[in-house]
């Protein structure tokens, strides 16, 4: 006998025989079994899932001598003439090719006869979505209102391209891509039956690369086993067709993950003068990292990862973090992008694994989130918390940055009154004050870090208008930037017993600032317990008359000739 492929030789001949499908194959038996037929049908789903299979399946059911029924003999001549194909009245048609009004004419005219032998005329149309316009509403009246013995059967994989009159006429089936799991079965039986033993990590890599499509599988199947003799293993594969294998992977991720440029740059080249390609190279690449970070996620099943969770590196796994691989994913998801509008493939490759190296330095948004809501605690005066994946005795101390710890005598809102600055490595007694703002005070980390501060003694009101001015802007300047802007921005204030005059220089200003008295007031309250009130008026500029100046002959010819602008230097 010829040879026949093993996507041919495996092609489902009953409903059960459907992979991934249990629910189509289920509804269409019931809908045979109840006599509840359409007269059209819609098949969409990705490619090589089993559309043009089940409508053979379905026609053989319709059109079965001991039938209609759920499960064709496959014996009888109707059976037999639509597997070959050369049932005269189960029509399949190429929707490609036959795309125009004539095409669709034709078939209008066909269906005003009845079958030749068969109890059904069945019309499966392939790519449906490629007719044309014109050729859709050709159909719709036929669609709507066929003879009783005419089925139409429809498949795509672009539903989005039918017509929706089209399909409000159909029985609608959507079909799935089939799991890994159900393709690496049917690849070992497909291997089983030409007496070939295959490794399971092979099979699985087949499945992965099919991404769902049975008869991909089975073509890359008939590839692989072609070259394979006897035995498919997963390094024979890696080997014939240029792949870079988890082997060679964990030894080049090793040295990435050791900040080792030089030897990440000497195995990338080796890989390249051995014929693997750079697209090839970033796939397995990214598809090594996607493994990585299912394994740190807590997912070792195989049939995700392609291979046993125990074949990868331990020592990448522990030298990056989750946030550390999806940042080492993002780079080659974006790089495969980046190389078709490229100077130079080999450089972006070359560029992104030296990020590579750096990729422990690298501080995520939420780290510097971290960062930022510890350092505005510490100047708040509240005890910092630790950042994520830092112990509580380096909290608010970045790494190879100066440490700092709160200052004792605290001030306005709890803050410190004011700046000691020390580096690491110098004793206590040899700190240098600063004197910035009155914010807080800043120390080197002390022995005791763990002694409590002492209380610091209550703060009189402020006898002067512009202390008290300075004083509650710089309260606020952490809680309320906004107010404590429009308050610094105000005029001279004047204290009139406990209330607080002050004016502004719009009706916009005042209005902003009136909206938060009551924050004021409750501000003062809690500082000096005091009860102040303010109150805030407009003042209008006055404007200065300029003087005139007279401007010289020779100057005023060359603004003129040179059409500019005097501005300044005249007096």
């Amino acid at each position: 006998m010829a040879y026949e492929v093993t996507a041919t030789r495996r092609r489902p001949q009953r409903f059960e025989d459907l992979i991934g499908q249990e629910f189509v194959a289920a509804t269409l038996k019931n809908s045979i079994q109840s006599g509840k037929i359409a007269h059209a049908y819609l098949f969409s789903g990705p490619r090589g899932c089993g559309k043009t299979s089940t409508a053979r399946i379905f026609a053989k059911a319709l059109n079965c001598e001991k039938g209609p029924t759920p499960n064709p003999c496959g014996e009888c001549a109707a059976c037999k003439e639509i597997t070959k194909g050369s049932s005269l009245d189960v029509i399949e048609i190429d929707g490609a090719s036959n795309t125009s009004v004539n095409d669709v004419r034709q078939i209008k005219d066909e269906v005003q006869f009845p079958p030749n032998s068969s109890r059904y005329k069945i019309y499966i149309i392939d790519e449906v979505h490629m007719l044309s316009t014109s050729a859709f509403n050709a159909l719709l009246k036929t669609i709507e209102e066929p003879p009783e013995y005419i089925i139409f059967i429809f498949a795509t994989t672009e539903l989005q391209k039918v017509p929706a009159t089209i399909k409000s006429r159909c029985q609608q089936f959507n079909f799935r891509l089939v799991p890994i799991e159900k393709i690496k079965e049917q690849l070992a039986l497909a291997a089983a039956e030409i007496n070939i033993q295959a490794d399971d990590e092979a099979l699985y890599w087949i499945a992965r690369e099919s991404t769902g499509s049975m008869r991909d599988a089975y073509t890359l199947f008939d590839q692989v086993a072609a070259f394979s003799e006897s035995h498919i293993t997963y390094e024979k594969i890696r080997d014939k067709l240029g792949l870079v294998g988890t082997d060679r992977l964990n030894a080049l991720f090793e040295e990435c993950a050791a900040a080792n440029p030089p030897a990440v740059q000497e195995k990338l080249n080796d890989f390249l003068q051995a014929g693997i390609s750079i697209e090839q190279l970033i796939t397995n690449s990214a598809d090594y990292l996607r493994s990585l970070l299912l394994i740190k996620s807590g997912i070792a099943k195989e049939s995700l990862l392609g291979q046993a969770p125990e074949r990868f590196s331990k020592t990448v796994l522990d030298s990056w973090n989750v946030t550390q691989i999806e940042r080492a994913l993002s780079i080659f998801l974006q790089l495969y992008r980046d190389i078709r509008y490229s100077l130079s493939p080999r450089y972006e490759v070359d560029l992104a694994f030296s990020r590579l190296c750096w990729l422990k330095e690298y501080v995520s948004p939420s780290e510097v989130k971290a960062a930022v809501d510890q350092a505005r605690s510490l100047l708040a005066g509240a005890p910092a918390q630790a950042v994520s994946g830092e112990s509580p005795s380096g909290a608010g101390q970045a790494a190879g940055s100066p440490g700092f710890s709160q200052g004792a005598e605290t001030g306005i809102s709890g803050a410190p009154k004011e700046f000691h600055f020390a580096p690491l490595g110098q004793n206590e007694g040899q700190e240098r004050e600063e004197g910035i703002a009155s914010y807080g005070t800043f120390f080197a980390p002390q022995k005791n870090e763990s002694a409590p501060a002492p209380v610091s003694a209550p703060v009189p009101p402020p006898s002067d208008s512009g202390q008290l001015k300075e004083a509650l802007v710089s309260s606020l300047v952490i809680d309320d930037e906004a107010l404590a802007s429009l308050l610094k921005n105000t005029g001279e204030w004047t204290l009139d017993g406990n209330i607080v005059r002050a004016k502004v220089s719009d009706a916009f200003q005042k209005s902003r600032i009136d909206a938060k008295s009551e924050v004021l007031k409750e501000r003062a309250k809690k500082l000096w317990n005091a009860d102040y009130s303010f109150a805030f008026e407009v003042f209008e500029r006055q404007k200065t008359k300029e003087a005139k100046v007279e401007i010289p002959k020779e100057v005023d010819l060359l603004v003129k000739v040179f059409k500019g602008q005097i501005v300044g230097g005249l007096s």
